[in-house]
């Protein structure tokens, strides 16, 4: 079993370390998370020649680590701006919103997301689109940054336990523009509490997993602790696998392309 499998100490000092360079060195950082993402998500099924959807896939560092993977990845973005940041876009790019995805019913043998939820203002809305996506028994990855945990304001860390619109106005002042995470616009507060609601509501797909993603094996029972796992998980993972008998939800046609 490899060292992130074992979700041990070592690796979540690296990433930690690497997580303190996101604004200053993003290659490093996203670089090194979607190499990490990809591990966790071989814990769960193969991806090996797999059809993956990457809602909110960003500039490119997760397509260059599905491709790798063997995987054949299609990454949806509603922010042209996130797309484009890395210069090239992928011609599988999807410009689409994440609550009301493209595509037909059971398309994708895996609907991937990383620390998108956080910046949707309905989060059951996308996890559902998500589900609906996914082949029956395919599996359904969501992560997002928690927002009592200490990165919960993004760059308006750590004022944003003082209220994300303070966060935001102060974040203004000091710097002389606004954040371009912008509270009650482009990020919300998005709970553990919220997150297990959504993982149990869900009548299509079967809960296979819920964890903090960074965080050692050794303290996943603080996910029992309500008020402290707000603080303490950082990052809350949730993994689904659909239904074999789950029947088409949207009216669209449900053979896969």
């Amino acid at each position: 079993m490899s060292e992130v499998e074992q979700a041990t100490w070592s690796r979540a000092y690296r990433l930690f370390r690497d997580f303190r360079v996101e604004q200053s060195d993003p290659d490093r950082f996203y670089s090194a998370l979607a190499s990490d993402s990809i591990a966790q998500l071989r814990q769960f099924t193969s991806l090996d020649g797999a059809k993956v959807l990457d809602v909110g896939g960003g500039p490119g560092y997760f397509a260059d680590a599905f491709a790798d993977s063997g995987a054949w990845y299609v990454p949806v973005e509603y922010d042209h701006g996130e797309l484009s940041a890395r210069g090239g876009v992928s011609v599988r790019s999807v410009m689409a919103d994440g609550a009301r995805l493209p595509f037909h019913d059971c398309s994708f043998d895996v609907v991937y997301s990383s620390n998108v939820l956080e910046h949707v203002p309905d989060r059951a809305a996308m996890v559902r689109e998500m589900v609906r996506v996914a082949a029956p028994g395919g599996l359904v990855f969501a992560a997002y940054t928690v927002w009592f945990g200490p990165w919960g304001g993004h760059e308006t860390s750590p004022w944003h336990f003082l209220g994300g619109m303070r966060a935001r106005r102060r974040y203004s002042r000091v710097h002389g523009h606004e954040p371009k995470n912008r509270f009650g616009e482009s990020m919300f507060a998005v709970t553990v509490a919220e997150g297990l609601g959504l993982a149990r509501d869900l009548p299509q797909a079967d809960l296979v997993a819920v964890f903090p993603r960074y965080l050692p094996r050794s303290t996943w029972w603080l996910l029992r602790v309500p008020g402290v796992r707000e603080v303490a998980t950082w990052n809350l993972a949730l993994v689904w696998r659909r239904r074999p008998d789950a029947a088409p939800t949207s009216g669209r046609d449900a053979t896969r392309r």
